[in-house]
Order: structure tokens, then sequence, then C-alpha cells
């Protein structure tokens, strides 16, 4: 009759692992809404602010940017400083969740799985 465990990894390790894996990524979801992380466009003409959940939560503009009559040139520095702003807090996502991930031993887990 085979028996399994001479490659297995041990049950009880791998739970306890996953319940500080849940642990780490809840704090890390906490972490996340608090984090502000900025970026700017046009030289700081325009700064866009969002979480680490890549939710913009503020605009500022330098008045001088502020023309009536020339609003096309304002509307895409904010969408660039918008756009950069959500990238850097999703890569803050990413490292986030690698150096939870990283802690789980004996799953061999492909990247992104997680």
């Amino acid at each position: 009759m085979a028996r399994f465990g001479g490659g297995m990894p041990d049950m009880a390790k791998l739970m306890k692992q996953a319940q500080k894996m849940q642990e780490d990524a809840a704090r890390l979801q906490q972490d996340l809404q608090a984090t502000r992380i900025s970026a700017q466009a046009g030289g700081g003409m325009v700064t866009a602010t969002v979480n680490g959940h890549g939710h913009l939560i503020e605009i500022k503009i330098n008045p001088a940017m502020v023309d009536p009559e020339d609003t096309e040139l304002l509307e895409d520095l904010i969408i660039t400083a918008a756009k950069e702003a959500t990238k850097k807090a999703q890569e803050e996502q990413e490292k986030g969740m690698e150096s939870i991930t990283g802690t789980i031993e004996g799953l061999n887990l492909p990247p992104g799985i997680l």
C-alpha cells in the first residue's frame, strides 16, 4: 500500500501559513487604504494623489494652468497624472502581495496566482 507523506507538505504547517497569509493580506488592505501616492504632470502643474488601491482622492492644479479658453491641455495633464499615480499604486499592491505570498513554503505556486 502506498504511503503518502514522503514528498507531501505538512498540512498543519500549510494551514498555519495560510492563516498568517490571510491576516497579512487583511493588514495590507488596511495599509493600502491609508497610503497616499502622488504623481505629477506638466512639470508639476498638475498633481494627482491616489490611495494604495489606486482610487483617486485628490487633484491639485497650479492656478497658472487654468485658462478657460484652453482646457484641453489641463484635461490631458490631469489624465496623465492620474494614470501615473494609479500605476505607482498598482506596483505597491504587487510588491505587498509578493511579500505575503513569498512566505508560503512548500506550495511552489506560479507567480501571480494569488
